[in-house]
């Protein structure tokens, strides 16, 4: 048992009072905003401008601010960039390639590949898909034959991106599985359009394999839709399914029609909560649906091939708030050129911050 004295009462208010006070204070430091109360004055200087590849280059620093990033001049961290860098393509010209793999079933000659520069991009049906015009390029790719991935080569679309966006399309032909065999399971991947010309040394991608917008237009996507899927790493494209008339489901005397059926009674020992007696229905030979002829196209959005967002330069920090004071920072230059190295020093609380960015030219000579 607690017994409370006067004492106890007395201590008890002042803590609360404490309290109280201590919530009030934090109240109100969350409702006024913080203020920076000095600017940085961060200054940069080299003993020297020019230098060799792979040379150190140490950058000496004056004053102070509380985070300090850097720009070396390089492509993709140049401080003329950090609002974003496009690059632009004038001439179109364009390199397709992917990977293909195949598996299951039996049926060949399933896939062939299109490109369209006039498609209007309606996919509501696949009527409107085939209304334009497309140029059928497999004869100019190679396809996997196995579940081994095989690479198409790179092929040159140049001649047909001039002035309009492209659409490449997947064309797959599901034949009738009863008389031709099961429909195959193709598979594609490291799907990309990319530029002919190189930049920095690289070829750019106008789009890739999860940028691409792959979608999957069915010839009777009701009836007869395909299995097909889509994910950011590979497109699988399969036929739809068909009707078989031995199909045990098609069999009267199948035990699942059985009303007396243990499965279906909750006294027996193979009970099954989950199974529902169905109703049967017999095959009908002359449903349309049972084992067609079906198309399924699967299209990418529409690629242009004229520029590529790189998105923003970004910076290296070379010093947080927790660090110690910068006093020099050492960097080296792997290819010769004129560089423009940029500092941003930056002050910095919750509610604002203040910056400062200084400049140093610097020639890298072989």
């Amino acid at each position: 048992m607690v017994i409370f004295n006067e004492k106890n009462r007395i201590e008890m208010k002042f803590n609360n009072f404490i309290i109280l006070a201590f919530i009030s204070i934090v109240a109100l430091s969350c409702e006024k905003d913080l203020s920076i109360t000095d600017t940085p004055d961060l200054n940069v200087s080299l003993e020297k401008s020019n230098f060799k590849v792979d040379e150190e280059v140490v950058f000496t620093f004056t004053g102070y601010a509380e985070i300090v990033s850097f720009y070396s001049g390089e492509v993709f961290n140049d401080y003329d960039y950090k609002d974003g860098r496009v690059i632009e393509f004038p001439d179109q010209s364009a390199i397709l390639s992917f990977q293909s793999g195949v598996r299951e079933g039996t049926q060949e000659n399933q896939l062939s590949v299109l490109i369209s520069n006039d498609f209007d991009g309606d996919t509501s049906s696949l009527e409107s898909v085939k209304s334009s015009n497309w140029i059928d390029i497999t004869d100019s790719l190679t396809l996997g034959d196995s579940e081994d991935f095989t690479s198409s080569g790179n092929f040159d679309i140049s001649e047909y991106t001039e002035g309009n966006p492209i659409y490449v399309a997947f064309k797959y032909i599901t034949r009738p599985q009863l008389e031709n065999g099961d429909a195959r399971i193709w598979m594609i991947e490291n799907f990309a359009v990319k530029s002919k010309d190189s930049f920095n040394g690289s070829q750019l991608n106008f789009v890739n394999q999860n940028t691409a917008g792959f979608y999957a237009v069915d010839e009777d996507p009701i009836n007869t839709p395909s299995r097909s899927t889509v994910t950011s790493t590979r497109l699988s494209i399969l036929g739809n399914s068909y009707e078989d008339p031995e199909d045990p489901k098609y069999d009267p005397e199948n035990p699942i029609y059985d009303p007396e059926n243990p499965i279906y009674d909750p006294d027996s020992d193979v009970y099954d909560p989950s199974a529902e007696l169905p109703e049967y229905e017999p095959y009908d030979p002359n449903n349309p649906n049972n084992d067609p002829m079906r198309e399924t196209w699967v299209i990418t959005k529409p690629i242009f091939t004229n520029e590529v967002d790189l998105g923003p330069d970004r910076a290296v920090g070379i010093r947080g708030i927790q660090d110690q004071k910068l006093v020099e920072y050492t960097y080296s230059y792997s290819n010769p050129g004129n560089y423009k190295a940029v500092f941003v020093g930056k002050n910095a609380t919750k509610d604002e911050s203040v910056s400062i960015v200084k400049e140093v030219d610097i020639t890298i000579e072989p």
